[in-house]
């Protein structure tokens, strides 16, 4: 997935989580890079997000557990001024 890339994969999958996790624009991440020591450019970070971002919620959605059809709210009970509520 990432082979043939000029960055690391650490990189390119942290510009790619910020940007979708926090809403951040793509200059404000070309910024933090750029104080982490590592020069990208804004367009780039958007090339990534538009080609990862299909691939990776493809392989989430592989490993997500299932959840059930049907599921039941046990209940609870509690005591309030000295009452079972």
């Amino acid at each position: 997935m990432f082979k043939g890339r000029h960055f690391d994969r650490s990189v390119i999958l942290l510009c790619v989580r910020w940007y979708l996790a926090y809403g951040l624009s793509l200059r404000n991440l070309e910024e933090m890079m750029a104080e982490r020591g590592v020069t990208v450019d804004h367009a780039t970070i958007h090339r990534w997000t538009v080609h990862y971002t299909s691939l990776l919620l493809e392989q989430f959605n592989r490993r997500k557990r299932p959840v059930p059809s049907r599921w039941h709210m046990d209940e609870t009970y509690i005591k309030v001024r000295g009452r079972w509520m």
